[in-house]
């Protein structure tokens, strides 16, 4: 009888340690396999999630078909422990195994939308952009003004998943503009003591996260900045009339005013230069426009005769040499060139109507680009 007993149970262990093997491979299968999801979601990991509220979250959203299959399996890879907050793009019949990886790797999230803060010379302006979960590509839903009824329509775009933010600002955009938009993101907490010097911000884009603070994020604009003008005067040519480095970001801002096309920079350049060589006063509408606006508003106009002749220390036709300050923030083409200049013998510069300008080394030759001009602005053939 003892001995039936024991084989009895030897037998059952047996067949015991075969199920449980048995068991292992097929959930091991079940977690490499193609999952359930009919198609792509978003699926967002919450601060502090435990591994098996996720798995409930994952079955709730039929993107797997056994929370203790996923949570066993997490065990034992260890994965349990790396878990990331985040929302994440899981796509249509991904594996367990597939869900794992982009939840507890990077930590990055890929999935949910994005509020854009674009802050031009014009205009304020925010794009709203989300992710489509079936390509993983982000596209433009929503685009309107920066004005006192942003922040009620933004409350509709503030997603479940994960909503990133960013600040674009301008090339050439004014220090008060940049100010002024701060202040109005409800995103952004603190105060900024006061406007950044004009120059000192690098015009490009910004992440933040909700509740960065407004100082911080001037801080990494200004430092961006620092490091594009470091990098422009280890590398700029030899025997410029530009001694120091606020003189760099003073006639970039020019140069940035006074063209948009990117290959005329240093040519643009090329004229200012010469001019400051040669003590011939810089005479460019852009400062004297500054010296009227302060970068606060847009002329939206022509200069008048009597503001030509206006002493402002920004009236380049009044007073030789430099302006006293930036009238803008200048972009890390504008700087370079500002130390790059072509090796030209222009002196003055016209539009040309293309866009571009036209280019002269003697007055009689720019009077003769100046008429051409004036024809095409008046329509005439």
């Amino acid at each position: 009888m003892f001995r039936s007993l024991a084989s009895n149970t030897l037998t059952a262990l047996i067949l015991g340690f075969f199920l449980v093997g048995a068991l292992g491979v097929w959930g091991k299968s079940q977690f490499v396999t193609d999952g359930p999801l009919q198609s792509a979601i978003c699926f967002k990991v919450g601060s502090g999630s435990t591994l098996r509220t996720v798995a409930k979250n994952l079955v709730k959203d039929k993107a797997i078909s056994s929370d203790f299959i996923f949570r066993v399996s997490m065990e034992s890879s260890g994965l349990s422990r790396r878990i990331k907050a985040g929302s994440f793009l899981v796509p249509k019949n991904a594996s367990m195994a597939e869900i794992s990886k982009r939840i507890t790797e990077s930590g990055v999230s890929n999935c949910g939308n994005e509020i854009i803060y674009r802050v031009g010379i014009t205009s304020l302006k925010i794009e709203v952009r989300d992710t489509d979960p079936n390509t993983g590509k982000m596209a433009k839903v929503a685009e309107f003004p920066f004005d006192e009824f942003a922040n009620e329509k933004l409350n509709q775009f503030i997603s479940q998943h994960s909503t990133r933010f960013r600040v674009t600002l301008a090339e050439g955009v004014s220090s008060w503009k940049v100010y002024k938009a701060l202040s109005d993101i409800k995103f952004l907490k603190g105060d900024m003591e006061n406007i950044p010097d004009e120059g000192t911000i690098a015009p490009e884009s910004y992440d933040f996260t909700n509740g960065a603070t407004r100082k911080l994020l001037v801080e990494r604009m200004q430092k961006r900045q620092e490091s594009i003008l470091e990098d422009a005067w280890t590398a700029r040519q030899p025997n410029l009339p530009l001694t120091k480095k606020d003189e760099v970001l003073i006639l970039a801002s020019i140069i940035e005013k006074e063209t948009s096309v990117e290959i005329e920079r240093s040519k643009v350049s090329s004229v200012f230069i010469n001019r400051l060589l040669r003590d011939i006063a810089l005479q460019t509408d852009a400062s004297v426009v500054y010296g009227i606006t302060k970068g606060k508003k847009v002329l939206g106009r022509g200069l008048r005769r009597s503001e030509l002749k206006k002493d402002t220390p920004w009236n380049t036709y009044v007073h030789k040499g430099l302006p006293p300050s930036p009238i803008g923030n200048p972009g890390k083409a504008s700087i370079f060139a500002a130390l790059n200049p072509d090796r030209t013998n222009y002196l003055y510069f016209v539009a040309d109507g293309s866009g571009g300008h036209a280019f002269a080394e003697n007055l009689r030759d720019h009077n003769i680009n100046v008429a051409k001009w004036r024809k095409i602005e008046n329509g005439d053939n």
